[in-house]
């Protein structure tokens, strides 16, 4: 049986010092007489002999004197083990320092009780499982992987369990091989590249004096890295590369891979605010009176064609300065281009079609937690995306901290061995390995659908901006740095060194590029800044949505609901759920009313019905975190799943629905960024309680609130967010309308607060109607909790079938006569409901002036409606803002405003609520009673003289 030398290292990992003496001892003993040793070291024996003494057949090795001293040979594949696990400490990846970084063991044979003399008589092949051919023995191999794990490249695999990718790692990197010689053409192209990447950050720099930008001086390999991405994408048929990047290098990036006219970024810095001149697509500009971007944030995309015509696209996504979440953010966008939704059921997903890029900053990677929740989405099935490629442009600073005092570990890259991820460390000034590197990820990502990891180390020319001297806090390593030639410099003398180019035709070339760009800014600085090419600055959207009618007849529903209530033969629901079930089979029977769960699955199966796809996500959204959906169904006897709407014939578009993992901020990010390309989807998230949206505020503001504005980018992304006072205390309560209300402008976004389930269905549909039109915006829903099998949410069939979403909901009238009122309450949400109930039970006790108004829509504020209602009761004296949350919470602080705008002088805006408080919510159930019921009386009972009690 022939062993391989994983088994023997395994083993040796586990025996060491007496013990490993007593099995060298004891096979010893086995070569002169097997009898002497124990079966168990007998078979053990029998087994590895061939493996230790390949050349030898059995017989010979009782007799034979001239085998090899096993000891040696274990001792050997010790030191082999060692330099695979631990060569990146004594490797050169470290541009400003020629030293090694750490003593290691496996320099010195001695430590191994080898020597050269006794490495020279073993075969190479009995060392290495993938032995090159030119090798031949353990001396030879002891070299071999000392240049493959301590020069310029090394690697970090030994955290990743997997046999199989573990072998097809050794075999690429040490029989494979990163070190390959290129051809001349390579070479010189490659070094036009960088000319091409140094020259344009040095124009910038002398043209542009103090202004910020970013340089990628340092680590400006990252250009050329990222074109032998694309040349890989187009020889595989790729669809299309997703990117996401901080700051740094992103003009580069943008002007070299993206495409993005020189002249479009010199104008981005040439012009002053007040010129009209919207500098790309996608931006919105920086003109006074709207919304834009700084430049280093801008995204772009381009299409590459290949010889063959073959068309991939490169989407570099937009990202603010929270420099990690864009990562989530462009994971979902590849996902959505991974998938066919056109077909029911769950989405064919092609990991091949499309694949992300995210570069990383070295500071950032280990410091920022949204890293982790990202990472660890990437084999998760709802989210996975065969895997990306990740490359940390480490320029061993963050801002003004040194590496010691951002991160508790050795590299920045570290977080990732929790996942399994393979790491590559290189050098940056070494232009060839970092294209081999590049090349290596693309086929192990390609190979294995994981993410991999490429950090790449440099440095950063001047400071965090070129406004900032990095002298007062880095004054020696910034003189190591200005003392250092450039990749450009060592790179040129290099191909100068092997007669492949003359240092004329260097310098020669890099005036024509500099003059290239010179003219450019040049005939800039001549034109009237009008005539250059503009985009149009996207419009706010539509100040009101659409008139739409969402209304589907009741046969339609009847038969969608008796449709998807089939379950397959033999199929065990658990028999409480079973009883759940059957109750909504029949709530479409004369006096049946649908609740709000079964007013949800109508909705998306109408949707279906219609042809457009649904994704829902969240931690616990396949049961709801209530109880209350169940749209995936368990046999409680075998586990078996069962998704109804998978099985609705009627439905011409898929349906996803994933619980994800405890994340808000990369989940919610990853639902965004698919909303963005999905545009014909309806994209659902939907937090566990909505107070834990707070772990996703970043994604909000930067993304969902102000992308449009920023950036011209449109999405539809609903958030469903569990909002509601019932005692359960201050992280369950509240979803933190205020904030939204707060981020409310421009019509960025609605905020809705809907009480009734046939007001959730229209709005649902409502917003898949306009996913894919001008006026798409996100989706805010405060949804119930309580409320969510509660009689007065449930809404009679005839709601369904007839009529659209309402902003405004009038109650019924408590009196005979609008010119009777002289309260008009408004209230949203849980205590309108709560308001009715009371009512309800104290009919009696209220006096007949009072008008009730819910406000479903909070953002747009449904004015006209408000000021409608307001005319037809004239004698109204007060109108009174109910609410639960506290003072400075909810929706009063925006509501109270809005209301001065719309109402007459002469009447009089007041508020009931709780008073202003620190924390949302309190924990005591009885005593959260006592002050709604005071709450909901302070509004209804009404004193002769009109004041409230």
């Amino acid at each position: 049986m022939q062993v391989k030398n994983e088994q023997i290292t395994k083993l040796l990992t586990t025996i060491s010092g007496h013990n490993l003496g007593y099995l060298y001892e004891a096979y010893e003993r086995y070569l002169k007489d097997e009898s002497t040793v124990d079966a168990s070291l007998r078979s053990l024996f029998d087994n590895y002999g061939e493996f230790l003494l390949p050349d030898l057949n059995s017989d010979q090795i009782r007799v034979s004197q001239q085998r090899p001293d096993v000891k040696k040979v274990l001792n050997a594949i010790k030191l082999f083990g060692d330099i695979r696990q631990y060569g990146h400490l004594a490797a050169k990846i470290h541009p400003l320092q020629n030293e090694r970084q750490d003593e290691v063991k496996f320099a010195n044979l001695e430590s191994y009780h080898l020597s050269e003399g006794e490495l020279q008589k073993i075969s190479a092949s009995l060392l290495l499982d993938h032995c090159p051919e030119h090798i031949k023995n353990g001396m030879e191999a002891y070299e071999h992987l000392l240049k493959v794990y301590t020069s310029t490249v090394t690697f970090e695999f030994d955290h990743i369990h997997n046999a199989e990718e573990k072998r097809w790692l050794e075999n690429y990197i040490e029989k494979k091989g990163i070190y390959k010689t290129y051809s001349k053409d390579k070479r010189v192209t490659l070094l036009r590249r960088l000319q091409q990447v140094e020259t344009f950050e040095k124009f910038l720099h002398k043209t542009f004096v103090s202004q910020k930008r970013f340089s990628i001086e340092g680590l400006d390999m990252l250009i050329p890295m990222l074109d032998e991405l694309v040349n890989g994408a187009c020889e595989d048929r790729t669809k299309s590369i997703m990117i996401g990047m901080a700051h740094r290098g992103r003009l580069n990036v943008l002007a070299h891979v993206l495409g993005k006219p020189y002249e479009l970024i010199f104008s981005e810095f040439h012009h002053s605010p007040n010129k009209d001149l919207v500098p790309s697509e996608g931006s919105r500009g920086i003109n006074y009176g709207w919304s834009g971007d700084v430049k280093y944030h801008l995204g772009a995309k381009r299409e590459v064609n290949d010889e063959d015509q073959h068309t991939v696209q490169i989407n570099l996504a937009n990202n603010p300065s929270h420099l990690e979440y864009v990562n989530s953010v462009v994971q979902g966008i590849t996902r959505a281009a991974q998938e066919n939704r056109k077909e029911p059921g769950f989405p064919n997903q092609n990991k091949q079609a499309s694949f992300n890029v995210l570069i990383h900053g070295d500071a950032a990677f280990p410091g920022e937690g949204v890293v982790a929740e990202t990472l660890n989405l990437s084999r998760l099935k709802g989210y996975g995306i065969g895997g990306s490629i990740h490359i940390i442009a480490n320029n061993l600073l963050g801002f003004t901290t040194d590496s010691v005092d951002s991160r508790s570990t050795k590299y920045a890259s570290d977080i990732a061995k929790g996942f399994e991820i393979p790491i590559i460390h290189v050098n940056a000034d070494d232009p060839e390995r970092c294209l081999e590197v590049i090349k290596f990820a693309y086929e192990y990502r390609k190979k294995f659908n994981k993410d991999i990891l490429i950090d790449l180390i440099g440095y950063r020319r001047f400071g965090h901006n070129e406004m900032d001297d990095p002298n007062v806090t880095q004054p020696q390593l910034y003189k190591k740095i200005k003392e250092h030639p450039t990749v450009l410099e060592t790179y040129a003398h290099q191909l100068i060194a092997d007669n492949l180019i003359s240092e004329k035709d260097v310098r020669s070339n890099e005036e024509k590029q500099f003059q290239k760009l010179q003219t450019i800014f040049d005939e800039l600085s001549k034109k009237d800044q009008k005539r250059l090419k503009k985009q149009p600055i996207p419009k706010e959207v539509e100040k009101g949505l659409s008139e739409i009618d969402t209304s589907v007849p009741i046969q339609t529903l009847q038969n969608i609901n008796t449709s998807i209530m089939k379950k397959p033969d033999g199929f065990k629901v658990y028999p409480k759920l079973e009883k759940i079930l059957k109750k909504r089979a029949n709530e479409f029977n004369e006096d049946g009313k649908i609740n709000w769960a079964l007013a949800e699955t109508l909705a998306f199966a109408t949707i279906l019905a219609d042809g457009k796809p649904i994704r829902l996500t969240g931690q616990d959204s396949e049961r709801g975190t209530f109880a209350h959906r169940h749209m995936v169904l368990h046999d409680y006897k075998t586990n078996e799943r069962f998704i109804p709407l998978h099985n609705f014939k009627e439905a011409k578009a898929s349906f996803s629905i994933y619980n994800s993992a405890l994340s808000e901020a990369a989940v919610l990010g990853f639902e965004y960024g698919y909303s963005v390309y999905a545009k014909e989807a309806l994209v659902l998230w939907e937090a566990q309680f909505g107070d834990f949206v707070n772990a996703a505020q970043v994604i909000i503001d930067q993304f969902i609130a102000a992308g449009r504005a920023k950036w011209g980018q449109k999405s539809s992304l609903v958030m469903l967010l569990p909002h509601g006072y019932e005692g359960q205390g201050p992280e369950h309560s509240s979803a933190r309308l205020e904030r939204f209300l707060q981020s409310a402008a421009e019509n960025n976004w609605t905020v809705a607060n809907v009480t009734t389930a046939s007001q959730y269905f229209h709005i649902l549909r409502r917003q898949m109607c306009i996913s894919e039109r001008e006026e798409a915006r996100p989706l805010i829903i405060m949804t119930p909790k309580s409320l969510l099998r509660h009689s007065q949410t449930a809404s009679a069939s005839s709601e369904f079938s007839s009529g659209r979403f309402k902003q405004l909901l009038i109650q019924q009238d408590i009196g005979k006569k609008a010119k009777e009122v002289k309260r008009l309450i408004l209230c949203s949400g849980k205590v309108a409901v709560d308001i009715t109930s009371k009512l309800e039970e104290s009919a009696g006790k209220v006096k007949n002036s009072i008008k009730i108004a819910r406000v479903e829509q909070l953002y747009p504020f449904p004015k006209e409606e408000i000021r409608g209602l307001i005319k037809k009761l004239v004698n109204v004296k007060e109108i009174i803002w109910v609410q639960e949350e506290p003072k400075n919470m909810g929706a009063w602080p925006v509501i109270q405003e809005l209301l001065s705008e719309i109402i007459e002088s002469n009447i009089t805006i007041k508020y009931i609520g709780r008073p202003k408080r620190s924390s949302p919510a309190t924990g005591l159930p009885d005593f959260h009673i006592q002050e709604q019921d005071k709450i909901i009386e302070e509004a209804l009972f009404i004193e002769e003289g009109g004041g409230s009690t």
